[in-house]
């Protein structure tokens, strides 16, 4: 009787066990199925794209280089798909008012975003964004450029190295002006700062152009910007260049010193510009474009055009790409921190 039993138990359990990893091999072999659909799907979607045209947004206003660098780099992008490539400006709100546009839009390869360092800053700097920045991947870097710290052109101390002993002897009283509160200007200044231990009187200014009108007309000390923003007062002798951030002298202000020439060789901040997508936006059109974004940069006329604002053209991988602003938004993070810098 118990053998009968136990017998019978088992073949009970054996049906449920075969109905069950039948039940479970068909699902698997659903899901297997409507996986292999999608792939095809997005891999036919890729093959195709672009088939109309491709929007760009800016979360900056008109004229900024950044505005410069996506309408430059769009025309050649549009010459190489054969789509036309229509940038928006979106300005405000510290740049992220534009940036959650792309964050929310379709991911379908159809919209993307050319922003700079601002993007890590925002990560770094507010608590709460309308947008998380896990929803927008890294396509390339389009361009990148060394800071320059200026000084004002009556500046007593005419070297960095003479700045910073004046500063350290005096704390409190030499100023420095930015792009606003929690810019990357400010930002960048802050992280001079901290590295040498010293106390300057933040001014900020509604974008770093007034910022260095400022610093040129006397008012404001000292200012730090890319060297884009501030070669041509320093080649008119309206700024005074204090030092580059670059590992060698910049082509268009070799008068400049590095700050590793100045005394300061720790200092290595760099300004860069890049495009990225909203998250979900197929691999094989995040590939493409990248792709295309390497030919583009490499055209003589983005070449020139960037060289003009003493900005260096360059492509990057999406993984090194992505790999930089973390890297940003971690160093970012740390320097809000010690410098106690609130949002406004």
């Amino acid at each position: 009787m118990k053998q009968h039993f136990f017998t019978s138990t088992l073949r009970a359990l054996g049906g449920l066990f075969f109905v069950a990893s039948s039940s479970l091999t068909l699902a698997q072999t659903h899901t297997t199925t409507e996986l292999s659909h999608t792939v095809v799907a997005a891999t036919s979607t890729a093959a195709t794209w672009p088939t109309k045209s491709i929007r760009i947004i800016v979360p900056f206003g008109a004229g900024s280089f950044t505005d410069i660098a996506a309408r430059t780099v769009g025309a050649e992008l549009s010459a190489k798909l054969g789509q036309s490539i229509i940038v928006e400006t979106k300005g405000g709100a510290g740049s992220t008012l534009g940036t959650d546009l792309v964050a929310k839009a379709a991911p379908d390869g159809y919209t993307f975003l050319v922003t700079d360092n601002s993007f890590a800053v925002s990560a770094a700097l507010y608590d709460a964004l309308p947008y998380s920045p896990k929803d927008i991947i890294q396509v390339s870097l389009l361009a990148d450029a060394p800071a320059v710290l200026v000084g004002r052109p009556g500046l007593a101390p005419n070297t960095l190295k003479q700045t910073v002993e004046a500063a350290r002897s005096q704390p409190g009283k030499l100023t420095f002006g930015s792009g606003g509160q929690g810019s990357s200007a400010q930002l960048a200044m802050e992280a001079f700062l901290l590295q040498n231990k010293l106390e300057l009187v933040h001014v900020p200014f509604k974008g770093i152009a007034p910022a260095l009108l400022e610093v040129a007309a006397d008012r404001v000390d000292l200012a730090i910007s890319s060297v884009g923003s501030a070669s041509a007062y320093i080649k008119e002798g309206r700024l005074l260049g204090l030092a580059v951030s670059s590992e060698k002298r910049h082509p268009s202000l070799p008068q400049v010193p590095t700050f590793a020439e100045a005394g300061f060789p720790s200092y290595k901040m760099m300004y860069w510009f890049g495009m990225m997508a909203p998250a979900g936006t197929p691999p094989a059109i995040i590939e493409r474009m990248q792709k295309e974004i390497v030919k583009a940069v490499a055209t003589q006329k983005v070449v020139e055009v960037f060289a003009t604002t003493g900005v260096r053209a360059i492509a990057t991988s999406s993984a090194t790409f992505t790999k930089m602003v973390q890297s940003d938004t971690n160093l970012w993070a740390e320097v809000i921190a010690r410098a106690k810098i609130k949002p406004e």
